[in-house]
């Protein structure tokens, strides 16, 4: 009784669905019909245009190229007339070669159909303006040739039509996903008597044995032809993560083929034959498939990646492979969630926890390896920043990229729950903060080592400067807060003042008007000469010894040389205007006023200019630019090592 209800609930469905289609094929074979009831009129046309056409020569030249389009549009009309009967009654007695063959035939005539329509609609154009062009022609005629280009038209969109959902091929592709559907049932309704057979005769376990050896090859071939010759590749400490870098874009990819294009159908498979027969045997039998099928070996390489040398760079690896993982998330727990899968899903958490433990032991150590170069690296002779911090901050800026920060958020979170600790929103600010503030403290512990006092002070208003110029209006500088920005931009004006007075600051003294008038006019002249004098040697040993020295961003290096230009250019341009005609009277008055305010303000813009390598870029393109990239000397510099105190 079971089986006849069943049978009869089947036989209703289709009865509904045979009503569908029935109305569906209804409809598009109105539609032909109507095209077809229109094709007659349009040739009749079409042959009265090409008659005409010594009357109208031009339209004739047209028209004569236009018949050949549009005698072979009416060819295949009628053979997809003839393929429509057949396509309609659906696969007879069996023959699904035939009807796949009539398909095949009904897409290239539907194609070669809208091709030769689109040509002969061409040339219709041109002859309908030519038409309404010319005044011999009546208006009937041009009536006539325009309702032809309107069914050319509708030829045209017939193979679109024919796509949609009702329409003609788009039937036929149900007619066959049925068919196959109905194939497939009898094979999965065989297989499962044979393998009842087989069970009650305890020779199950040879079953699946056969049935697990078929399809693990068949998965092993498909992922062999992947190319996974890199998953043979040794990697040890020693090795950069750099050296796997195109490896491991390639495994993300080959990681997720694998799973929804592989393992996925094999796991359906697998529960369409055995699932009958307990949960437990079809678990089995695709774990076993998913080990032979050399998935295991994808798992092993991603472990492998994690015990690369440590280094800033193999973060970012890091992170990229956690994400691949979490993106997949879904697809491993519906695979494997299984007992039977039990070494796959230890093999999975032991990948998880290398990338998770190694992401956060490098992210965490970055502060430190910060301080160890404060021993270990000297700063630059020019006063410039230290590569160690553009290539911290940039990294960190890096870091903090919509496709990194949620991560490396999402990886401190999970690190700080699995060790008992509380996770908090504010993990991620603390970290940055210890390490600009190893940053900033070797920038104070390096500005002692000049002997120059005033280079000193330079080097700290000119990395001061920089870290706020970097962070301002950033999600960097949002995030570590403005008290820091503003403590930046103070100590960066502090160091600025001091630089100056120690500097530039010495030479509007010299140019002092103060105790003048009070010598008589050949006095005064010669202290106006000896202040000119000392001006002009001041400014020349301050200008050489600091034209050696470099500010790399353009907006510090203005910076910089404002504050000069406002210490010095307005005071001498007053000294110049008030006391120059003492001076410029005498045999050599060059002598003395050496520079005019605009000279003077031009040789200051000219400072701290970054000099040009033999690779023809500036120190500071060039450090961004290998910053950028994360492939320079300083990322092999900055490797973390073990601290050792």
């Amino acid at each position: 009784m079971d089986k006849l209800l069943a049978a009869r609930h089947c036989l209703s469905d289709n009865l509904e669905k045979s009503i569908s289609l029935a109305s569906q094929i209804d409809q598009t074979k109105s539609t032909l019909q109507k095209i077809n009831e229109n094709i007659p009129l349009f040739s009749t046309e079409l042959r009265s245009t090409y008659t005409r056409k010594s009357t109208l020569s031009a339209v004739g030249k047209h028209a004569d190229r236009a018949f050949g389009p549009v005698s072979a549009v009416l060819r295949i009309y009628d053979s997809v007339r003839g393929l429509e009967n057949l396509l309609i009654e659906g696969p007879t007695g069996g023959d699904i070669a035939g009807y796949l063959s009539a398909v095949k035939q009904l897409e290239e005539a539907l194609m070669f159909l809208s091709d030769n329509c689109g040509l002969a609609g061409q040339w219709m154009e041109d002859i309908v303006k030519l038409l309404d062009e010319n005044e011999m022609a009546d208006d009937k005629y041009i009536f006539n040739v325009k309702r032809s280009l309107r069914i050319l038209s509708e030829l045209k969109a017939m193979e679109a039509s024919a796509r949609l959902n009702g329409g003609l091929l788009s039937n036929a592709f149900n007619r066959l996903e049925l068919a196959f559907r109905q194939m497939v049932q009898p094979v999965v309704q065989n297989l499962q008597a044979i393998i009842e057979r087989l069970k009650a005769n305890n020779r199950l376990e040879n079953c699946k044995t056969i049935f697990v050896d078929v399809r693990s090859s068949k998965a092993r071939a498909t992922l062999e032809a992947l190319d996974l010759s890199y998953l043979e590749i040794e990697i040890s400490e020693s090795d950069s993560i750099q050296k796997f870098e195109d490896h491991t874009v390639q495994w993300g990819k080959h990681m997720e083929f694998a799973l929804k294009q592989v393992l996925q159908p094999e796991k359906e498979l697998c529960k369409s034959l055995f699932g009958k027969f307990g949960s437990e045997i079809s678990h089995a039998c695709f774990a076993k498939i998913t080990v032979q099928s050399g998935f295991l070996a994808l798992l092993e390489f991603g472990t492998r990646v994690t015990e690369a040398k440590k280094d800033a760079i193999k973060l970012l690896k890091l992170l990229e492979i956690f994400a691949i993982l979490d993106n997949l998330r879904s697809d491993f727990n519906m695979l494997f969630a299984s007992k039977a899968c039990v070494e796959i899903q230890n093999l999975t958490r032991d990948l998880i926890k290398r990338v998770v433990d190694g992401a956060c032991e490098i992210f965490k150590e970055l502060s430190l390896q910060v301080e160890v170069q404060r021993y270990n690296t000297m700063p630059p002779s020019d006063g410039g920043v230290p590569r160690l911090v553009t290539f911290v901050t940039n990294y960190c800026v890096m870091l903090l990229e919509d496709n990194n920060k949620p991560i490396l958020s999402q990886v401190l979170s999970i690190h700080q729950i699995w060790n008992n600790k509380k996770s908090h929103n504010g993990i991620l600010r603390e970290e940055f903060l210890n390490i600009l503030n190893s940053l900033e403290v070797n920038l104070e512990a390096w500005s002692k080592t000049f002997e120059d006092t005033s280079l000193s002070y330079f080097f700290l208003m000119n990395n001061y400067k920089y870290l706020y110029e970097l962070l301002q209006g950033t999600v960097f500088g949002d995030l570590i807060g403005e008290n820091l920005l503003s403590d930046y931009k103070r100590k960066m004006q502090i160091n600025a003042q001091a630089y100056l007075k120690h500097s530039w600051g010495k030479l509007p003294a010299i140019l002092s008007e103060d105790d003048l008038v009070l010598f008589s006019f050949g006095s005064t002249q010669e202290l106006v000469k000896k202040r000119f004098r000392e001006f002009n040697d001041m400014f020349e040993e301050i200008y050489k010894k600091q034209s050696k020295w470099v500010v790399m961003e353009f907006a510090v290096r203005e910076t910089a040389c404002q504050l000069i230009f406002h210490a010095v250019v307005p005071t001498y341009r007053s000294f110049v205007h008030n006391y120059g005609y003492l001076v410029e009277s005498g045999s050599s008055p060059g002598k003395y006023v050496k520079y005019s305010a605009s000279n003077l303000e031009a040789m200051i813009s000219s400072l701290f200019q970054p000099n040009v390598t033999k690779f023809g870029r500036s120190n500071s393109s060039k450090s961004n630019y290998l910053v950028g990239k994360l492939r320079n000397a300083v990322a092999n510099q900055f490797r973390v090592a073990p601290i050792t105190t």
